[in-house]
């Protein structure tokens, strides 16, 4: 009987709805989901449950597969290389493997995981679980990698271990545990925005530091429950998340103009000068014919913050023309105190057509028309093309002689 291992259907644990994912599976490398390359490649499919099981303690290799020796570590590795029919009784042997009493061979159970995961997943997130509490430095540390490459094929399968992992007081686990998270959101977006939605609610700071640090993988795709977050994380108490948030307002404008014109708007007079420098570079980046960009842009010319004044003074000549930049620029003039912003702003508010100098007016002057000058023997050559047939012999021999004038 030919064995199928079920498809994988990722779904919300909340609701139980189909999550969307951003990229098909069939996209992903699949090499990176394998144990490191050694002699495991090399093991003659036949002989790899044999040695995985332990009923082969090693095993030398033919000359035409490399020769050499390898071990049970060696078969566990290649586990994932059965023939199809041999996929459950591989499944078994994996399961024992995670749960051995040896530490290499757990570690070699959790090197295989992730690419045998692809042909039966079955009850591996249970075991990946207890191997990320293991007692062995060495078998957590693998595990974490593990998870790392298992959270975006599986993301609800692995959601409750990545909510615990998040929040492992050991540093390493909650780095590793974030990288994980980032890998996953970009896959599933959803997944990510269902997470991060969490953390930004955290007491702990750095949970929330590290979990705004995400929005900027959902930002194009996550969709408004994307927004949202990042429109909290806008508004944390916290300078370092509301600069992580600030810094998705550019890819908003490029992906959504409209909602990224709100959350700029909101952003506008933040306290913090790094969420300000952001705001301006996503300012920039907007339809500047928008009458809200435009009021926008007015505000911001008033604001305390010279870099703020500075950028959006330097937008007036853009958004307005005409007399309304004249008024408008005089009508800042009459408050602003910086030197060089006084400077830009009395040059827009003078009309130099009407108030300008000579040498100012004069450039709105149509230029004279080039007269050509020509000698007399080039005005002798005109006239005669221009005058009738034979009229110039006859004004020619009308013309006194010399020998007449004597």
């Amino acid at each position: 009987m030919k064995y199928m291992a079920d498809e994988y259907v990722a779904r919300d644990p909340r609701t139980g709805k189909i999550i969307h994912q951003r990229q098909k599976s069939a996209e992903m490398d699949i090499r990176s989901l394998q144990p490191t390359s050694g002699a495991w490649e090399r093991i003659p499919i036949f002989e790899i449950l044999e040695l995985a099981e332990g009923k082969i303690e090693t095993l030398e290799l033919s000359l035409t597969n490399g020769g050499g020796f390898v071990k049970r570590t060696d078969g566990i590795r290649a586990l994932s290389r059965v023939y199809e029919n041999s996929i459950p009784k591989a499944h078994e042997l994996l399961l024992e493997a995670l749960d051995d009493d040896e530490t290499e061979i757990r570690i070699a159970a959790l090197e295989v995981m992730p690419i045998f995961s692809l042909k039966l997943h079955t009850d591996l997130m249970i075991y990946l679980s207890d191997r990320l509490q293991d007692k062995d430095n060495n078998v957590r540390k693998v595990a974490m990698q593990a998870l790392q490459k298992m959270s975006p094929i599986f993301p609800s399968g692995c959601e409750d271990i990545l909510r615990r992992e998040l929040r492992n007081e050991d540093k390493n686990h909650r780095k590793s545990a974030f990288e994980a998270l980032k890998l996953t959101s970009i896959a599933w977006p959803e997944t990510g925005c269902l997470h991060i939605d969490e953390l930004i609610r955290e007491d702990d700071v750095d949970l929330r530091r590290r979990g705004s640090k995400i929005l900027k993988n959902i930002a194009s795709k996550g969709g408004p429950s994307g927004w949202d977050l990042i429109g909290w994380s806008l508004e944390d108490e916290d300078p370092q998340v509301r600069r992580n948030a600030a810094q998705c307002l550019v890819t908003l404008t490029n992906s959504e103009p409209r909602i990224a014109l709100i959350l700029v708007e909101h952003a506008l007079n933040d306290d913090d000068t790094i969420v300000r420098n952001s705001v301006i570079r996503a300012m920039k980046k907007l339809d500047m014919q928008s009458p809200r960009v435009t009021d926008m842009i007015l505000r911001g010319a008033r604001s305390r913050d010279l870099n703020l004044r500075t950028a959006c003074i330097g937008q007036l000549s853009i958004i307005l023309t005409g007399d309304k930049l004249r008024e408008n620029a005089a009508e800042l003039l009459r408050q602003e105190t910086d030197p060089k912003l006084r400077k830009r702003l009395t040059a827009l508010s003078i009309d130099i057509e009407l108030d300008g100098t000579e040498s100012e007016k004069n450039r709105f002057l149509a230029p004279v028309e080039k007269v050509n000058e020509v000698n007399d023997d080039e005005l002798n050559i005109k006239i005669k093309q221009d005058e009738p047939k034979g009229e110039h012999d006859k004004r020619k021999a009308s013309r006194p002689k010399p020998e007449d004038l004597r």
